[in-house]
C-alpha cells in the first residue's frame, strides 16, 4: 500500500508543533502501525531529517508504553493498543493523520511523546498494599471469594496507557484511578488502606489537572484492556463511603 501520514510535529514542550504530511510507499498489510513507522523514520533519517519521535517497548499490548491518537481516535480503529494494530485495518491511497495523547496531564515531550508521569504519582498516593514483615502466611489462608477474585483481575489488566483521557472529552483519568482503586479495593490484602486510599487517589487525580468524569463511556470504548465503566461507580461508592466513614468520626 501507499500511505500519506499526517504527523504531528513538536520540538520540545515548550515548541508549537504543526502538521507535517510524509509519503510511506511499499506498506504491507501485515506491518503493525508501529512498523510503518520504523519505515517512516528510516526514509526520514536516510534523508537527512529528523525522525518522528513515538513511545514503544514490549510491542506486544502488554506494557502500555505505545499510545497515538489516529485519525482522531485513541489507539485507532480497533479495539487494541497502537503497536497492534497492523496496516491491513487501512486501505491503500489513505490518509492517516497522527497525533500525541492531548491532556494537560499529558503534555508532550517531543512529536508523540507525551509525559505521562501524571499516572504514576496516582500510583503513588495510594496504589499499593501495606506488607508486614515476617513469616509468609501459608497459601490460600486467606480465602477470596471467585466473584471479588474475577473481578480484581478484571481492573487489575489495566496498563497505564491512557487511551481513556485521550478518548475523554473532558481528558478525564477516572477509569485509570477506579481501574486501580477496584483492582486492590476487591482484594482481602487491599482492606486496611481501603478508605484513605480512594481518597488519596482522586485527590492526586484532581490535583494532576484530568477533567472531571461526566459518565461518558468513552474511555471504556477505547479501553485496550476491556476496563468496565462501572469501575467508576465502585470508586464513587469508595470514595462517598470514606468521605462519610470519615465525617461521622
Amino acid at each position: 500500500m501507499n500511505i500519506t501520514l499526517r504527523v504531528w510535529r513538536q520540538k520540545g514542550p515548550d515548541d508549537k508543533g504543526r502538521m507535517v504530511t510524509y509519503k510511506v510507499e511499499d506498506v504491507s498489510e501485515d506491518m503493525s502501525f508501529l512498523e510503518m513507522l520504523d519505515v517512516l523514520n528510516e526514509k526520514l533519517i536516510l534523508e537527512g531529517e529528523e525522525p518522528v519521535a513515538f513511545d514503544h517497548d514490549c510491542r506486544e499490548g502488554i506494557c502500555g508504553a505505545c499510545g497515538v491518537v489516529i485519525d482522531g481516535e485513541a489507539h485507532g480503529p480497533e479495539t487494541t493498543t497502537t503497536c497492534q494494530l497492523h496496516m491491513r485495518s487501512f486501505s491503500d491511497g489513505d490518509t492517516i493523520t497522527v497525533e500525541p495523547w492531548r491532556a494537560k496531564a499529558f503534555p508532550v515531550i517531543k512529536d508523540l511523546v507525551v509525559d505521562r508521569g501524571s499516572f504514576d504519582r496516582i500510583i503513588q498516593a495510594g496504589g499499593y498494599v501495606s506488607a508486614p514483615t515476617g513469616t509468609a502466611p501459608d497459601a490460600h489462608a486467606m480465602p477470596v471469594p471467585k466473584a471479588d477474585a474475577d473481578r480484581a483481575f478484571d481492573a487489575a489488566t489495566c496498563i497505564g496507557c491512557g487511551a481513556c483521557v485521550a478518548a475523554c472529552p473532558n481528558a478525564s483519568g477516572m477509569l485509570f484511578t477506579a481501574a486501580k482503586v477496584t483492582h486492590l479495593g476487591m482484594l482481602p490484602q487491599g482492606q486496611p488502606e481501603r478508605e484513605a486510599r480512594v481518597v488519596q487517589m482522586v485527590n492526586q487525580h484532581d490535583a494532576e489537572d484530568f477533567g472531571g468524569c461526566t459518565n461518558i463511556g468513552e474511555c471504556a470504548a477505547v479501553c485496550p484492556k476491556g476496563i468496565p465503566l462501572d469501575t467508576i461507580s465502585q470508586l464513587n461508592r469508595d470514595l462517598l463511603g470514606s468521605l462519610t466513614s470519615s465525617r461521622s468520626e
